[in-house]
C-alpha cells in the first residue's frame, strides 16, 4: 500500500450559458493540489492549509477535502489514520468550483492511496458530501467535471445520471476572474422561481445545440449555443462591466462568453490557443477599463480530470 500521495483536481466552469445545474467542463488551470499520508495515529487530520487566508476549517468533518476521506477510511479502511494537506491554488467564491475540486482531490486521492480502483461513478457519492458542506445541497454541475475531466451532462439525480460528451480538441478557453466576490447564495436567491415557456424553449434549443456542436466538432454551432435566457439576465448584473466584457471577448474572435458558474468568473470558447490568449487579454482590458483587478487564465479542455502528482 502507498504511504503518501499529493493529486491534482481541476477547477470547472458549470452551466456553459445554457446549462443551469446540469452541464459542465473541466479546465488544465487553475485547480486544487491535496497530500495524504499514512498515519500511525487512527482518524483524520488536517495538518496543513496552504492559499485559503485562513478562511478554510482544519476540522475535517467541516472541510470540504475532509468529508470525503472521512467517510471513505470509515468503508474501507477504518483502522487507519490519514494526515491531509491541502493547497488550494485557486481563489474563492470565483464561480470555477472551488471547494469541488478540494472534494474531488479527497476522493481521487484516497481512491489511489488505498488501491481501491473505484470507477468516477463510484466516486462521485464521496465527492459530493464534500460539496454538500460548502453548498448546502447536492450539486454536481462543478464536482462531475472536475471528477470525470471533459464535459459533463446530469440528466438527472434520482438516481444520478452522469454523461460524459466528446469534444473538440483545439477548444480553448479563456478565464477572466474578476476580484470582487459573489455569494452563491445571494446568486441564487436572485434567479426567478418560474420561466416563460417562450424562454425554456429558447434554452432547450441552446442546450441541444450545445451538446450536438460538441459531439460533431462543430465550433460555429459551439457558439451559437452558448446562449443563457433564463439566469444570465440576473446575474450580470452582479458583475460591473460584463456586457462590455462579453462584447469584447466575441469582438476579439470568440465562439462565444458567458457567466461561469454563479461568478464573478467569466469564459469564454474559442477555436485555438492563439485566439484564446487574444479573446482573453480583450476581456483583461476591458476588465481594468472598470477599474477591477482580476486574474487570466487560458487553457485547453481538460480531458482527464484529476491525476496523481507524485505517490510513494
Amino acid at each position: 500500500m502507498l504511504q503518501e500521495i499529493r493529486v491534482f483536481a481541476p477547477a470547472t466552469i458549470s452551466n456553459i450559458g445554457c446549462g443551469f445545474d446540469i452541464m459542465g467542463f473541466a479546465v488544465e488551470e487553475p485547480g486544487d493540489q491535496i497530500v495524504l499520508k499514512i498515519s500511525n495515529k487512527k482518524g483524520v487530520r488536517i495538518t496543513s492549509i496552504k492559499g485559503d487566508n485562513g478562511k478554510l476549517p482544519y476540522a475535517p468533518e467541516k472541510n470540504t477535502a475532509g468529508a470525503p476521506i472521512i467517510s471513505m477510511l470509515k468503508k474501507y479502511a477504518p483502522s487507519l489514520g490519514i494526515e491531509i494537506e491541502i493547497d488550494k491554488k485557486m481563489p474563492f467564491g470565483s464561480g470555477l468550483g472551488s471547494s469541488a475540486a478540494s472534494a474531488v482531490a479527497g476522493a481521487f486521492a484516497m481512491n489511489k492511496l488505498l488501491e481501491l480502483n473505484l470507477s468516477p461513478y463510484e466516486l462521485l457519492p464521496f465527492a459530493l458530501e464534500g460539496e454538500v458542506i460548502a453548498s448546502g445541497s447536492i450539486h454536481a454541475d462543478n464536482v462531475a467535471p472536475s471528477l470525470y475531466g471533459g464535459f459533463t451532462l446530469i440528466r438527472d439525480y434520482n438516481p444520478i445520471d452522469i454523461i460524459k460528451i466528446e469534444c473538440p480538441d483545439n477548444l480553448f478557453c479563456s478565464i477572466l476572474h474578476p476580484n470582487i466576490e459573489i455569494s452563491t447564495k445571494e446568486a441564487r436567491e436572485i434567479l426567478p422561481k418560474e420561466i416563460t415557456l417562450s424562454n425554456a424553449i429558447t434554452q432547450w434549443g441552446n442546450c441541444s445545440g450545445l451538446v450536438a456542436g460538441l459531439l460533431m466538432n462543430d465550433f460555429s454551432l459551439i457558439g451559437r449555443s452558448i446562449k443563457d435566457v433564463v439566469v444570465e439576465p440576473y446575474r450580470a448584473k452582479l458583475i460591473p462591466g460584463y456586457y462590455q466584457i462579453q462584447k469584447a471577448a466575441v469582438e476579439a474572435g470568440a465562439l462565444g462568453c458567458n457567466i461561469s458558474g454563479s461568478g464573478p468568473s467569466i469564459f469564454a470558447l474559442s477555436k485555438g490557443k492563439e485566439s484564446a490568449q487574444k479573446v482573453g487579454e480583450a476581456m483583461l482590458k476591458k476588465l481594468y477599463d472598470s477599474k477591477i483587478e482580476g486574474q487570466l487564465y487560458i487553457s485547453p479542455i481538460n480531458k482527464q480530470g484529476p491525476k496523481v502528482i507524485y505517490s510513494k
